[in-house]
């Protein structure tokens, strides 16, 4: 193996392992929960999902889970969760 692509994954290790250098701004995924699938998005500093509890409180429990997932990558106002405006407990 080349040296150059070892010292790459090396690298790739030690990033890996500093979760808080990443900070998504945007991104779409399927949350697979108890009755249903469902398309979960954050965009433009917005969370949206859809399921029907969303619909109404613009949070649910695929949200807060995603928040609680991905804590360290997300950037602060995409922690916090509309109900209580304080940030979701990591």
């Amino acid at each position: 193996m080349k040296s150059s692509l070892i010292g790459k994954i090396e690298k790739a290790k030690r990033y890996a392992q500093e979760p808080e250098r990443v900070t998504f701004s945007g991104f779409t995924v399927v949350f697979h929960g108890e009755n249903d699938n469902h398309k979960i998005g954050y965009s433009n500093g917005k969370w949206h999902c859809t399921c029907y509890f969303f619909s109404q409180w613009e949070t649910c429990s695929h949200v807060m889970a995603l928040q609680q997932i991905l804590s360290e990558m997300l950037p602060q106002e995409a922690s916090a969760s509309p109900i209580t405006t304080h940030p979701v407990e990591k």
